[in-house]
């Protein structure tokens, strides 16, 4: 039985306990947060052991347990840094630190320590992604060319987000959401996919602005970006994140055949489809009719939709414990963590100022084995 902790019982961590279901080689040990009525409530609800402080809980950890990080974003890199000084593997919610220079500490604190440091999230580890990076493996839409991919969440300053909570009860954080800003909080979730099938992202060329002023707590913070992103080796990519163009995660990759696609980036079964190029009367065109593609064999086990999300949110730490436990490299690596957080800050930051060189790096990540 493989031991987690969770520190945070937010929003999100719902979501995280609602997949222990599906997880039956994870066991909670611990669970702590500053609000002692917010985590009784949590505990409560999913019959899991509740503790008074951080120190309680990393005493309640074996060696080779994982933290959950799943407090509110300002406080990753505080956390963070406790965890792995007391010498526990994390698994951070996005963005692992708010700056670059506290992620780049905790990067050389982890390899300091010997520890894994991972970042959510975890969806590049998911059926869909997995089919998409199969798919580019295996030359189906020929060479890729050009990638789109979009992260709009409709108009969400007029969504009823007020009366939005999560199973336990805890309201949708919306001063939180706006303060750190849409890309912060979603771009991982293509960029995971795209540095996973690619590796480095070698320039950024971005911007970012706020477009609906006013929002509570966003304090000027972006709620619209657009980023063009050069790969090492890999095909030039288009991301754009919004909270005010309609809902659209569509992600597109046009090849040398045709185009493969997927629409649903938080959705681990998601389709994912190939339409092939034609010409029809002298029409170039991608088929109407696109066929899906699948993988030959089981892939994870999957949780049901709840709200706008369908994704097993214990896939990560869950390789993370495999990694542990079979001495092999985690695929959601140290490196590819402080990896997509300059990449993400670089997008979220950018304002009008243009093209910025990445000085990290992360190599492409191992296929999971049922979708080499």
């Amino acid at each position: 039985m493989s031991t987690l902790g969770i520190i945070g019982c937010g929003f999100v961590a719902d979501l995280y306990a609602r997949a222990l279901a599906v997880m039956p080689g994870l066991r909670v040990a611990a669970v702590y947060d500053r609000d002692a009525a917010r985590l009784r409530t949590f505990c409560e609800h999913w019959s899991l052991p509740a503790v008074d402080s951080l120190d309680a809980l990393l005493a309640a950890l074996p060696a080779d347990g994982i933290v959950l990080n799943l407090t509110n974003p300002d406080a990753h890199f505080e956390i963070n840094r406790a965890c792995l000084i007391a010498g526990r593997h994390v698994y951070s919610e996005k963005p692992l630190a708010m700056r670059m220079e506290q992620a780049r500490s905790l990067h050389a604190l982890a390899a300091e320590r010997g520890l894994m440091l991972s970042s959510a999230p975890c969806s590049v580890l998911g059926e869909a992604a997995q089919t998409l990076g199969h798919a580019l493996r295996h030359g189906i839409a020929g060479t890729p060319r050009l990638i789109y991919a979009e992260l709009d969440d409709g108009f969400v300053p007029q969504a009823a987000y007020a009366r939005w909570r999560s199973e336990s009860g805890a309201p949708w954080p919306a001063e939180d959401e706006f303060h750190v800003g849409c890309t912060l909080e979603h771009a991982g979730y293509y960029l995971g996919w795209l540095i996973a099938w690619f590796g480095s992202v070698r320039r950024v060329v971005a911007a970012s602005a706020e477009v609906i002023p006013d929002k509570p707590g966003s304090n000027g913070t972006p709620d619209f970006s657009t980023a063009t992103l050069f790969f090492e080796n890999g095909p030039v990519t288009r991301l754009t994140c919004s909270i005010a163009a309609p809902h659209d995660h569509r992600i597109r990759i046009v090849g040398d055949n045709g185009v493969l696609s997927c629409d649903a980036a938080w959705d681990n079964a998601a389709k994912v489809r190939f339409a092939r190029r034609l010409t029809l009367r002298r029409r170039l065109m991608e088929h109407p009719f696109p066929r899906r593609i699948r993988l030959p064999r089981p892939t994870h086990p999957h949780v049901k939709r709840w709200g706008a999300a369908a994704m097993n949110f214990l896939l990560g730490p869950q390789e993370m414990l495999d990694a542990l436990s079979e001495r092999r490299p985690c695929r959601l690596s140290n490196d590819f963590a402080l990896h997509m957080t300059e990449v993400t800050l670089a997008i979220q930051n950018a304002g009008e100022a243009g093209a910025q060189d990445m000085t990290t790096r992360c190599a492409p990540m191992e296929p999971m084995p049922w979708a080499q």
